[in-house]
């Protein structure tokens, strides 16, 4: 039981990220040792222009592969986390039918199976892009060849998926470290539980303060649910950062790397606050089903769940906004200072991108306030 490959497949989301960290990393890792192949045929002519798409190569590739990784490493948590609440009768019985903890925990390594998955199909979406990539990326007057490395797909597959399966195990065997009484009787749930009001405190705040019930309810939503914060900060930075950076990266003239990263950029924000949106909805189900039990509209209930998030949503978009003028300013100062490359803030693709986020942040808000519209109170209070 414990854990099944059905429930690894659930972690789509974790697969869409780690099919982006690879399908980057497995074309610029092998355009490196590719490029290192031919130094000794560079002429002087081109070799400030050779190590500078050597070193914007090598850049790109731990900066892209390391944040999609320590991203991708979070959300694994935060799902182990869920399905350890989620099923924590469930794993409470086994601990008091005798299984150890670390018996329990092993068990979790095939949440791993999503890592495997998404990084397999990355890497050979990497090996399928690398002629357009290396046509893009190739220095006038030099050319290098594709060659197939027999060590870069163990090193992209089975070394994402060995390192993730040992860190699901891990955290599931310190999350496991709990009263066997306690998870029998469903307290697992300590901080949801104790946020969670009745139906005569419901009907009580709303015939008494109606508009402070509702501020309080969105405040104590929003402070219960801290790393949905960082999820839906994250989404923003994701859209905001590589959308702004591919439209900069084309006026570079950097080919076809400008609409990968615009096009990674929208995926891994899409899925993300998808994500974050789903499990801050399927967490409050219960408390949506009494306040509309109460009279509370739809729209009302979509206020006090989601609204909290808003201001930090525009804060990642800020910070994303800044870091991909950063790090371009850095790359075109560093390693192409020779060629008077322009480059400058775009203030026209930086307006295009706040109102196309915007955009997409009020229809995924729109998408969850219809599926509040849905909520059936009779079906939610049987299932409880």
């Amino acid at each position: 039981m414990v854990v099944s490959i059905k429930d690894s497949v659930k972690l789509a989301g974790i697969s869409v990220i780690c099919f982006c960290a690879v399908f980057v990393c497995t074309f610029f890792i092998n355009y490196c040792v590719d490029a290192a192949a031919v130094a000794d045929s560079v002429t002087q002519e081109i070799f400030a222009l050779y190590q500078g798409q050597l070193a914007t190569a090598k850049f790109s590739c731990a900066l892209s592969g390391g944040c999609l990784s320590l991203i991708a490493f979070v959300m694994l948590v935060f799902y182990i986390k869920l399905y350890i609440d989620g099923h924590g009768r469930q794993l409470g019985i086994l601990k008091a039918m005798g299984y150890k903890n670390g018996e329990i925990a092993l068990k979790f390594w095939v949440f791993g199976f999503s890592v495997l998955i998404g990084s397999a199909f990355g890497c050979g979406a990497g090996y399928a892009a690398m002629p357009m990539i290396y046509s893009q990326m190739t220095v006038e007057g030099l050319t290098i060849p594709v060659k197939f490395h027999f060590w870069l797909p163990i090193v992209m597959i089975a070394l994402p998926t060995l390192v993730f399966s040992a860190l699901s195990c891990g955290y599931a065997l310190l999350a496991l470290r709990r009263d066997v009484g306690s998870m029998l009787k469903g307290e697992i749930k300590t901080k949801t539980v104790a946020r969670k009001r009745s139906a005569a405190q419901v009907k009580a705040d709303k015939s008494e303060k109606p508009r402070a019930f509702l501020l309080d309810m969105g405040i104590k939503t929003l402070s219960s649910k801290k790393m949905l914060v960082f999820f839906i900060a994250f989404a923003a930075f994701c859209f905001s950062a590589m959308v702004q950076m591919g439209g900069a990266m084309y006026d570079l003239n950097a080919g076809a790397m400008g609409p990968i990263i615009l096009t990674i950029g929208l995926v891994l924000a899409v899925t993300i606050m998808l994500i974050a949106f789903t499990a801050l909805f399927n967490a409050n189900t219960k408390n949506l089903a009494i306040m509309k039990a109460f009279g509370y509209s739809a729209r009302e209930c979509a206020v006090t769940i989601f609204t909290g998030y808003i201001p930090f949503a525009f804060i990642g978009f800020g910070i994303g906004t800044a870091y991909q003028y950063a790090i371009l300013r850095v790359m075109v100062d560093l390693f192409f200072k020779e060629y008077s490359l322009i480059f400058d803030f775009d203030v026209a693709i930086f307006f295009i991108t706040l109102a196309a986020f915007t955009v997409f942040y009020a229809a995924v808000m729109l998408l969850y306030f219809l599926k509040i519209k849905q909520i059936s109170v009779k079906a939610v209070m049987a299932e409880n």
